[in-house]
């Protein structure tokens, strides 16, 4: 792919022989990707920017833009891989980094909040983007999510299997937590730092609660009838 700019023209057509002023001479994906990162934020969603912000921030001419991206949902879309691939990563270490079943719970949610609390525009965009803006942004957000909740029900899994404790559905057990605690999340952004340690505290309760719930389910479903 081109990837060169389109330099601006002179009144008489030709080309001037320098760069125009402020402009990249060469753009790349990654570029318009973290343009676009500088602009949103906990109050600024991907769906409320347009093109020509992005561009301007970037330092390109509108239609460079489109050597790189078909149009703003693409790029958005590309954004959201990218915040779904950071959290999974992030969350995946916290994990792997527990041994009982209750650190999971409590290092996956303690990480997950560490993140909102770090200002990280990657979360803010996957937690506002599954509500606003176009189909595309929606199904991406989904997609990320089926990915949360497919590591999630393999985890759930291996630890039942070593605490012997039983699962119930697991992957209705890891959709209830991945959504629960991304709706929660979106939640909290708005917060005080406080106010979102005592979330945080709530929310590892109510996620021990589904999987409390989920074994005992489980054990049910064993049980002999007299």
């Amino acid at each position: 792919m081109d990837t060169s700019l389109d330099l601006p023209e002179t009144l008489s057509g030709t080309v001037p022989s320098g760069h125009a002023l402020g402009r990249k001479a060469v753009i790349s994906r990654e570029d318009i990707i973290a343009a676009a990162l500088k602009l949103v934020g906990p109050h600024r969603s991907v769906s409320s920017l347009s093109l020509r912000e992005v561009a301007r921030e970037a330092g390109i001419a509108p239609n460079s833009f489109y050597r790189q991206f078909r149009d703003m949902d693409e790029l958005a879309v590309a954004l959201i891989d990218r915040a779904g691939r950071s959290l999974r990563q992030i969350i995946g270490e916290a994990r792997h980094r527990a041994t009982a079943e209750q650190s999971v719970v409590a290092g996956s949610i303690h990480a997950f909040m560490d993140q909102l609390r770090s200002d990280d525009k990657l979360l803010h965009i996957l937690l506002c983007e599954g509500t606003v803006g176009s189909d595309a942004y929606k199904q991406a957000v989904e997609r990320e999510l089926h990915f949360f909740e497919e590591e999630l029900r393999l985890d759930l899994i291996r630890l039942a299997a070593a605490n012997q404790t039983g699962l119930f559905e697991p992957a209705l057990t890891a959709k209830a937590i991945t959504r629960l605690v991304f709706a929660m999340g979106a939640s909290a952004m708005d917060m005080p730092p406080d106010k979102q340690d005592e979330l945080t505290a709530q929310l590892v309760t109510m996620v021990r609660m589904i999987i409390v719930g989920t074994q005992s389910l489980a054990a049910m479903q064993v049980k002999p009838t007299a």
